[in-house]
């Protein structure tokens, strides 16, 4: 072979190593991309853009036209370029002292060895690293070349992509010409604390996110304030005692009962104080005032939950168990809270949720397990409790008195499962039989000096 030879057969093999690149960087690029982009994109009028959104468009096919390209490019480079390069190594070898008749061999096998190491470096591995962390702006060079190639090869493409919609089908699967761009919650869920983890989302947007993504997978059970917290008003209770009990509570809206919550005869709001003539307000029953309220099943979801307490003035309502008992009451500011954390006024005379005390955090014992864990670093294991106060009294097995201790064993997200962490949960108010403040304090892992 001719010096001049081997130069255009090196040429094509960089030429060819090159389409190899444009390939799997179109490949690679409009995978990447989301069709939010794409379409955003659109709006500059680039025409560059627009022919990203054709390729985008018509995924399955310019993938395969990409198959077929890297496949074309690839055997003709290893045609072209291993005996050049063999040719050119031999004389080295000979050189070297290797035997005649090992030199062919060997020179064969270092040619391959040389092409295909380069064409994968530059050809695939260069391309393919560049699109994944540039897609947007490697998708709008390497799209238009893609679209030439894929209208050229249609017969080739059609074939090669038609046989594997077939086999897919053949399988109980649709093929798809477009990559899916909804996202389920969960997967937004992740998507947000990924982006908060690389600083894209600063902390607060992505609690603030992650909260309204979560907030429909919530039911009434979890929004709701517990009966054993809701301020009630017997029928025959007049108005002035409503007035009374507002500025005692610093709550606006009262169930009305008749002995007890599961007898509620319907709802008060101290605005309709007001209604009622000042001098009548101490003989007027609140039986004669109460307004309908709407009730739910403890199972409804968030965004149920929400329709029904928009949809009723009074923006409250009961929450039913399976017994058709009275488990609780959500409003408006349950539902808000759930969203955007414990929201708090001057009427507010409980202590918040959380609140850091020395080594550890005083809480509620009517927070949720998955609400102690955004607030503090206490992560529970799984059981049959759903608040903090349940998983108190199910490791005590009684009803406890303030000031009594357990230890509890929580697991650190990022460390090894059989090396838990152990805290020390102290009973600091009861409300009852209920456990209303607790105070969790890290005792640190066995072994720790924290301990």
């Amino acid at each position: 072979m001719s010096s001049n030879l081997s130069l255009l057969a090196l040429l094509a093999f960089m030429l060819l190593t090159a389409g190899t690149a444009v390939f799997v960087a179109a490949e690679f690029s409009l995978t990447a991309l989301e069709r939010s982009t794409v379409e955003a994109n659109v709006r500059s009028g680039d025409r560059r853009d627009v022919m990203v959104q054709r390729a985008h468009r018509t995924l399955s096919t310019q993938l395969s036209g990409a198959q077929v390209g890297i496949s074309i490019t690839t055997l003709a480079t290893g045609f072209l370029a291993e005996p050049v390069v063999a040719r050119l190594i031999h004389p080295g070898l000979t050189a070297i002292g290797i035997p005649d008749r090992f030199v062919g061999g060997l020179a064969l096998t270092l040619a391959i060895l040389i092409a295909t190491s380069i064409s994968m470096v530059f050809g695939e591995l260069v391309p393919k690293n560049l699109a994944v962390a540039r897609p947007v702006p490697t998708a709008r060079w390497s799209a238009p070349l893609q679209l030439m190639f894929s209208f050229l090869f249609t017969p080739l493409i059609r074939l090669t992509n038609g046989t594997a919609n077939w086999i897919l089908r053949r399988l109980g699967i649709e093929p798809a010409e477009e990559l899916r761009s909804a996202r389920s919650p969960q997967e937004l869920v992740s998507l947000v604390r990924s982006s908060a983890e690389r600083g894209s989302l600063d902390p607060v947007t992505a609690l603030l996110v992650d909260r309204s993504l979560q907030f429909g997978d919530r039911s009434a059970e979890e929004l709701m304030t517990p009966r054993s917290k809701i301020d009630t008003l017997e029928a025959d209770d007049t108005v002035a005692d409503l007035s009374d009990a507002a500025t005692r509570t610093g709550h606006s809206r009262f169930p009305v009962i008749r002995g007890d919550l599961d007898e509620t005869v319907g709802m008060v709001h101290v605005k309709q104080v007001f209604a009622v003539p000042a001098d009548a307000r101490a003989t007027t029953r609140l039986a004669t005032l109460v307004q309908p309220v709407t009730k739910v099943p403890s199972t409804l979801d968030g965004d149920a939950v929400m329709s029904e307490v928009r949809a009723n003035g009074l923006q409250t309502a009961l929450v039913v168990d399976e017994y058709g008992g009275t488990a609780g009451m959500v409003t408006v500011e349950d539902l808000i809270e759930e969203i955007v954390g414990d929201v708090r006024d001057e009427h507010d005379v409980e202590p918040p949720d959380v609140v850091q005390a020395g080594r550890g955090w005083q809480v509620s014992g009517l927070l949720r397990i998955d609400e102690v864990a955004q607030g503090t670093e206490f992560r529970a294991p799984e059981g049959d409790y759903e608040t903090i106060g349940g998983l108190v009294l199910e490791k005590l097995g009684h009803i406890p008195e303030e000031g009594e201790s357990v230890e509890l064993i929580a697991f650190d997200p990022d460390g090894p499962i059989q090396d838990p962490v152990h805290w020390l949960a102290t009973v600091v108010k009861m409300d009852g039989r209920r456990i209303d403040q607790l105070r969790l304090t890290e005792l640190g892992r066995k072994g720790d000096s924290r301990g």
